[in-house]
């Protein structure tokens, strides 16, 4: 070990042992960014840096039990990713197929899969139903894998959901409109019955959402790291965690 590994260590510790325990995010959505970028760098081609970056979900959700947090989001495909080109994409819902498996394989977490399935190759959508199925009894942290997600589509599906429930009751579109909530809408979210994320952590250095999670993180805090996601560490979730804990909530008063 060097002296750059005990220095990293003992600053890591501090960091840990400072973070109030009573303040810490209940729900944490991670944008896992940078996976191609992370490959380039290294003159590796793209599947390699997908697969460094399924690679580090399971630590991920170590660092998250240990934390405490009770809810994850994790965004590993949106809509606009089933655009690219054949030859990158199935090689990555390869992956992403193995990635979940070998989650639900862990038997620590159950498995919930977001995202409009029906956009995807369908045996793929099958493999991720199956995996999440064998975590339906696992009593431990959820977690919320987003696969061809949008947010977009995902407030779309839930209006239309939300209009044939009600069409099937015999109400009206009149009916409907006059009285129609928030929480009508929300009770039709991928994510309904979940807390919002507290905390949302995108890695790469981009500062913006892109469409994820549009619905719930409207007084979600943010974090961005520069770290590209195959090199997101430790000390970098727990950074997250105390700036996190850091903040005064106001929920927009």
């Amino acid at each position: 070990m060097g002296w750059r590994d005990v220095v990293y260590g003992a600053y890591e510790r501090r960091v840990a042992h400072d973070l109030p325990r009573e303040a810490m995010p209940r729900h944490v959505a991670v944008m896992l960014d940078g996976n191609r970028r992370w490959a380039k760098a290294r003159g590796a081609g793209t599947a390699s840096g997908h697969q460094a970056g399924a690679d580090k979900i399971s630590d991920l959700l170590q660092w998250c039990e240990e934390a405490g947090v009770e809810y994850v989001t994790l965004w590993l495909l949106s809509t606009d990713n089933l655009g690219r080109a054949q030859e990158e994409l199935a090689p990555l819902l390869s992956i992403i197929e193995n990635a979940v498996a070998d989650l639900a394989d862990e038997g620590r977490w159950h498995l919930k899969i977001v995202g409009a399935l029906d956009l995807l190759p369908a045996d793929t959508a099958r493999s991720l139903r199956e995996s999440a199925a064998r975590t339906a009894g696992v009593p431990g942290m959820t977690v919320n894998v987003a696969v061809g997600y949008g947010g977009r589509r995902e407030i779309a599906d839930a209006v239309r959901e939300m209009l044939r429930t009600r069409a099937a009751r015999g109400e009206s579109i009149e009916d409907i409109a006059a009285d129609l909530t928030v929480e009508d809408i929300a009770e039709h979210l991928y994510t309904r019955g979940q807390p919002d994320p507290d905390l949302v952590i995108r890695t790469s250095g981009e500062q913006r959402l892109g469409g994820f999670l549009l619905w719930q993180s409207a007084k979600s805090e943010f974090y961005f790291c520069e770290a590209y996601w195959p090199d997101f560490r430790h000390v970098d979730f727990l950074r997250a965690l105390r700036s996190y804990a850091g903040r005064h909530r106001r929920f927009g008063t």
